[in-house]
């Protein structure tokens, strides 16, 4: 980037967000509970308008009750079981998942897309479609944003939820090392020319071989049809319908009369991950920091966490009380978690395979997963309820979510709704003193807990357990800075 064509302004926002997906309007809305000035650039100028069926895992929900988000999405989506997920092998959830909210919520992308933005703009963020970023240029104060128009904005942060190819992550410099794309599959929703009956056969002979292939009816005489398509075309080009009946037959011997297309899309499996996930004071967060194949459903997730870590920690470095080291925990504890999520989807990808040996696997892990543990352990990694991040020695809660105590005042999530910390006090003895403003305090001796005391992140993971004022006091100080004077 040339620094002359930039002019440094006074910033007018504190955070600017690249792209108003799911991510980028989740980060929004976290920051704006702190009250921090958001605008989010969306180069489309209309929102997706195909009802694109996406899956909100368990932790996911989870986040979504956190910030009294879920009765909205419930009234648009649809709970089915949490199992099934691990490479499309089709066992049960295990009973007694840690979770008051163990389902998978079927949910169109578009409705999530446009219910985040709405809170977004509701908590006062800034929303501007048609906005192109092209480039920018950060200081020691702040990050110049240069639009597609050639306007220029100023923020004191730059966020790029821009999606796999992100303009920001290229410009930022950082490496994207993976594996490019292989195979791609063709997705999309169109009207058939056969009776139902004869698809079902039809569809389950293929399912022996081919696990990635799906025709399933939608409603209405809309049918979802996913076909595998061995290579990959130019990505720029958006696949005809043609496209899908010449597949259709190669796998079927059959196009089933697919007629009437409402979208068509292509993706590919290509595996990346951002070497860094922050330089100065830009950063990335979801499929611009990360992308890989949708099988088990993990990448709107992990996005959508993405933007709950990253959202309260940004606050704090802005409002002024973050600790030295808390932004630098984004990248410690979520780049981690994508490594794992590339890691589970290569093995399923290798799973779906229709060679002998992926399919000797297969089989073996089909076994293996009447087992509970192996079942449980699988289905808590692909819904992210399992994750624990390194916060140092302590008991096996550190580190991890809290699931949504039921309290007498309610219920826990409930009290998270302002993205604060939360003090739960089993022994009513302690305080959170001069952090009053940042942490909430809720005595509670009848919550179902086992440790005298938790203090909760903004993001529901354990920072700390104990009974000690004092030990208390020092992990408020990491997590939430000086206290107030």
């Amino acid at each position: 980037m040339e620094t002359s064509q930039f002019t440094a302004e006074p910033s007018s926002f504190d955070v600017i967000i690249a792209g108003c997906g799911p991510t980028g309007a989740m980060l929004a809305a976290e920051l704006r509970l702190h009250d921090v000035r958001v605008l989010v650039l969306e180069k489309e100028t209309e929102p997706v308008s195909f009802a694109r069926l996406v899956g909100l895992h368990i932790r996911s929900v989870e986040l979504m009750a956190m910030r009294g988000l879920l009765d909205r999405l419930l009234d648009h989506g649809r709970q089915r079981p949490a199992g099934g997920f691990f490479a499309a092998i089709a066992k049960p959830a295990p009973e007694g998942l840690d979770s008051a909210h163990a389902y998978l919520l079927g949910i169109p992308q578009p409705v999530i897309v446009r219910l985040l933005e709405e809170h977004a703009i509701q908590l006062g963020a800034q929303v501007r479609r048609g906005c192109a970023v092209v480039d920018f240029e950060q200081d020691d104060e702040g990050v110049t944003v240069e639009l597609a128009d050639g306007e220029q904005l100023r923020s004191r942060y730059l966020v790029g939820c821009d999606g796999g190819p992100s303009t920001v992550r290229k410009r930022l410099g950082v490496g994207f090392p993976g594996e490019p794309s292989r195979n791609e599959t063709l997705m999309g929703e169109m009207e058939v020319g056969v009776p139902q009956e004869e698809i079902a056969a039809k569809v389950a002979e293929i399912y022996e071989t081919h696990k990635t292939f799906s025709l399933r009816p939608f409603g209405e005489g809309i049918y979802r049809v996913v076909v595998p398509v061995a290579g990959v075309s130019d990505r720029a080009e958006p696949p005809t319908l043609e496209n899908f009946r010449r597949q259709l037959r190669t796998i079927a011997g059959t196009d089933f009369g697919v007629h009437s297309p409402r979208w068509l899309s292509r993706f590919g499996d290509a595996t990346r991950l951002a070497d860094r996930y922050r330089v100065g004071r830009v950063l990335l967060a979801g499929d611009a920091a990360h992308i890989h194949p949708p099988t088990g459903g993990q990448g709107l997730n992990l996005g959508v966490q993405d933007a709950f870590n990253l959202g309260w920690k940004l606050a704090a470095q802005i409002r002024g009380w973050a600790p030295e080291t808390l932004l630098d925990t984004y990248q410690a504890e979520r780049h981690p978690v994508a490594a794992d999520v590339l890691d589970n989807t290569r093995a399923q990808m290798e799973l779906l395979s229709t060679e002998p040996g992926p399919q000797a696997v297969r089989r073996l892990l089909t076994e293996l997963m009447d087992f509970d543990e192996v079942n449980r352990y699988l289905i808590e990694k692909i819904t992210a309820i399992s994750i624990r991040y390194d916060l140092g020695e302590g008991p096996d809660l550190l580190g991890r979510r809290l699931r949504d105590l039921d309290l007498k005042q309610g219920h826990l999530y409930d009290l998270l709704h302002h993205g604060r910390g939360l003090l739960l006090d089993r022994t009513e003895h302690l305080t959170v003193g001069a952090w009053s403003d940042r942490v909430d305090y809720l005595a509670d001796p009848t919550a179902a807990l086992d440790a005298p005391c938790v203090l909760l992140r903004p993001d529901g993971h354990v920072a700390w357990l104990g009974d000690n004022q004092q030990d208390l006091n020092t992990h408020l100080t990491r997590w939430f800075g000086n206290p107030a004077n």
